[in-house]
């Protein structure tokens, strides 16, 4: 892999982490959580949506997930 095509990636991934992050405080994560979460590949985005549309509590959500 060439510099330039890892300096894309890395654009593009920090482009999906930012977009994952914006869809986590529209769901009602804080800024704080939604980007720990985000930076987390592990995460699924929708599970932590559906967490707090069910019900659950913040706290509990991220100790689900993290």
């Amino acid at each position: 892999m060439t510099a330039a095509e890892a300096g894309t990636r890395n654009e593009e991934l920090e482009r999906v982490e930012a977009w994952r992050a914006e869809e986590l405080e529209r769901a009602g994560y804080s800024h704080e959580a939604a980007t720990e979460l985000a930076a987390r590949h592990d995460v699924d985005l929708h599970r932590a949506i559906d967490l707090l549309r069910q019900g659950c509590p913040h706290d509990v959500a991220l100790a689900i997930l993290l």
